[in-house]
């Protein structure tokens, strides 16, 4: 297994993540969390496997200094041309995260990392990285894809057999990422070096509503359900995504 990039898949992704409901939990809900734990001025942020941009394009535009990193071209050029049409600025650097040490780069307030562990080939290996990038007294914003979810959602669906050979990782042209995280591990893969500060689910019910139920649902009232339950004690942790952040140990 290796490391996979979105060259020939920018726009699908683009299409399927961004364009509907699902796009639009994922970015208010990591939008919300971030209001709440950032303070009220600049910050040096480093988004870090950006993609086309959208969460570093917010950033930028509540006046923080943004460099975005992205391995594939054609996603980098859809982050460029987001920006460009916002008229807002930012730093790009076409570079994986085994890269970036390279660069020599100073370490960043702000450092996220949004959808890229899923798709590493080992996904607790950028760990250090990330670390070596975020300032001491920085914040770390890590939004992964939860397995306990995948999990749930093929019970749901009664794939017993899917479960039992544990053939959880996505085919290789599927968006369904190829190492879906156990929560657990992860934790126990920060620990003395990071402390998880705050913690909410990303779409803890909308995936799991009936198709028919989604294409009636108003989106403005998903959207307020979602922020409203992202940190239920029964519920967040069945968000298709978790996101937590995180501060240097």
């Amino acid at each position: 297994m290796s490391d996979r990039h979105f060259d020939q898949l920018a726009t699908r992704f683009a299409e399927k993540i961004y364009g509907g409901a699902k796009g639009a939990i994922r970015l208010a809900v990591l939008q919300a969390d971030l209001l709440e734990a950032l303070p009220k001025r600049s910050l040096r942020v480093l988004d870090v496997g950006g993609g086309l941009g959208h969460m570093a394009l917010w950033l930028a535009e509540q006046g923080h200094q943004v460099t975005l990193s992205e391995p594939a071209e054609p996603m980098l050029d859809g982050a460029r041309e987001r920006f460009a049409a916002a008229g807002q600025n930012a730093t790009f650097i076409q570079a994986s995260w085994q890269q970036l040490p390279e660069l020599e780069l100073p370490a960043f307030d702000l450092v996220i990392c949004h959808a890229v562990l899923e798709w590493l080939a080992e996904p607790h290996a950028i760990l250090p990285v990330l670390h070596s990038l975020t300032a001491a007294h920085g914040w770390l914003s890590l939004a992964f894809y939860n397995r306990d979810a995948l999990v749930y959602r093929n019970l749901l669906k009664g794939h017993f057999r899917k479960l039992h050979s544990n053939e959880l990782a996505g085919e290789k042209q599927s968006l369904t990422p190829q190492q879906p995280l156990d929560p657990r591990e992860l934790a126990t893969q920060l620990e003395g070096t990071w402390r998880v500060e705050s913690t909410s689910g990303v779409r803890v019910f909308h995936d799991y509503m009936p198709i028919d139920f989604q294409k009636r649902a108003d989106l403005e009232q998903l959207v307020e359900m979602e922020l409203a339950h992202r940190r239920h004690p029964a519920f967040a942790g069945l968000g298709r995504y978790l996101h937590w952040i995180c501060r240097p140990a």
